[in-house]
């Protein structure tokens, strides 16, 4: 049987989730910066993807298992601890950008930053350009849909 993907496109909006879930005023004003940020290097308005990330542009992916599914091409959580940047394709061509960064943590699927202030917004910029490249290369991407 297949699994049904938790974080899929949702209709909520996403204002209403930054002013109803983030209880911080900088990163409130993080988030909305991160959305004028991401939308402006995306070209795609915010959409939410399941309950607490904002996502810009879609594509499909499919791995060797069979498992597929939608995903946004760059993205963030204002998670409470930390937010969350889906911003980052592992490859050879941009591993290097993160020395530039600022101050992070990193995972195999996403960068943790405390604040805004925390990273150099210009390696930000790079590391999503090179991801939504990457992405739109490798993947079956929704920007060709439309």
């Amino acid at each position: 049987m297949a699994v049904k993907n938790k974080t899929t496109e949702t209709e909520a909006d996403v204002k209403d989730f930054i002013n109803s879930y983030v209880n911080n005023a900088q990163k409130i004003t993080d988030s909305f910066e991160l959305i004028q940020l991401m939308s402006k290097w995306s070209g795609y308005a915010p959409k939410m993807w399941g309950q607490t990330i904002i996502g810009f542009g879609r594509y499909h992916y499919k791995y060797a298992s069979g498992h597929e599914g939608d995903a946004p091409l760059i993205g963030f959580s204002p998670r409470k601890a930390a937010f969350s940047l889906y911003v980052f394709s592992q490859t050879e061509d941009n591993k290097h950008l993160l020395a530039d960064l600022g101050t992070f943590q990193i995972s195999k699927t996403c960068i943790y930053i405390k604040k805004l202030s925390d990273i150099n917004i210009s390696i930000l910029e790079i590391l999503c350009n090179t991801t939504i490249e990457y992405l739109t290369l490798h993947h079956e991407c929704g920007c060709r849909e439309e």
